[in-house]
């Protein structure tokens, strides 16, 4: 079987580099001559209504987690969310992740986390954002506001703590070219508020008034599967639509079929997970 052809990109660092600069030049231009009007208004006065809401540590405490490139990841997020917080988004404005928080720096104050280069777990400044970007997916999945660019990548980074939380991680974000976005396609303000308290990372989607339906996130057939010489997590995951007034459900739509390489030490796969 001939060798396959190696990308540009995967000659070696350099062109890698070269790659990268392309792409973000590319969304760049794409940025200024695209029709989507960008979300740029922030206001310390809170919106009335919570849509929805998460508190979550973002200290993973876990076998074979390196507790520095935590710590980093906190203060990173932080950084982003100071960007963040109070964003009012109106209706047909287009909430963009990088266009919010942008780029990611030691000027800045960032520091080396944990970033996914090449399908492979290294440090690299402003890591660990994409806890930030999936808490802000979760958000909306909680809405009935629309996504309009996501990027997916493994869910299965460490080992679960605790009770398994479907979407708890998988949102894919790198300066500038992956993007996490999505429009206000209701017909009132929505606002986003994302900060930090010790450890803890809380955030919330706010609005002027309650939407009529309510929306919840269920995960089903999840398991770990050897596929050759690597291990996957699988799972199916859906989201419920609910009337508000009566709870009655009135839908159910699969928004993920999962399938993530596991990228932790396969000796802490729980075995009870494991399918053949």
């Amino acid at each position: 079987m001939p060798k396959k052809k190696k990308l540009f990109c995967e000659i070696n660092p350099t062109c890698y580099a070269i790659s990268l600069k392309k792409e973000i030049i590319k969304r760049h231009i794409k940025n200024l001559l695209g029709k989507d009007k960008f979300a740029k208004t922030i206001t310390e006065e809170k919106l009335p209504n919570i849509v929805w809401e998460i508190h979550s540590n973002m200290i993973k405490r876990a076998p074979g987690v390196d507790l520095t490139h935590q710590f980093n990841k906190a203060v990173n997020i932080k950084l982003a969310c100071d960007k963040i917080n109070g964003t009012i988004i109106r209706p047909g404005e287009v909430f963009s992740f990088w266009g919010a928080v942008g780029k990611t720096t030691k000027k800045k104050g960032y520091k080396e986390g944990r970033i996914i280069e090449k399908n492979k777990l290294i440090a690299g400044i402003g890591g660990g954002l994409c806890n930030l970007g999936n808490t802000i997916h979760l958000l909306v999945l909680h809405s009935p506001l629309k996504v309009t660019e996501f990027h997916k990548h493994s869910d299965a980074l460490a080992p679960d703590e605790g009770k398994r939380v479907p979407f708890a991680a998988g949102t894919s974000v790198c300066y500038n070219h992956i993007d996490y976005r999505f429009k206000n396609t209701t017909n009132q303000n929505v606002q986003l508020l994302a900060w930090c308290e010790g450890e803890m990372l809380h955030a919330q989607l706010r609005s002027e008034k309650p939407y009529p339906y309510t929306y919840n996130l269920v995960e089903e057939e999840h398991h770990f599967k050897k596929e050759g010489d690597k291990f996957y997590r699988n799972s199916k995951i859906y989201r419920e639509v609910f009337n508000a007034e009566s709870g009655e459900q009135t839908g159910k739509e699969l928004i993920l079929n999962n399938h993530s390489e596991v990228m932790f030490d396969y000796s802490l796969i729980p075995e009870e997970l494991i399918r053949n």
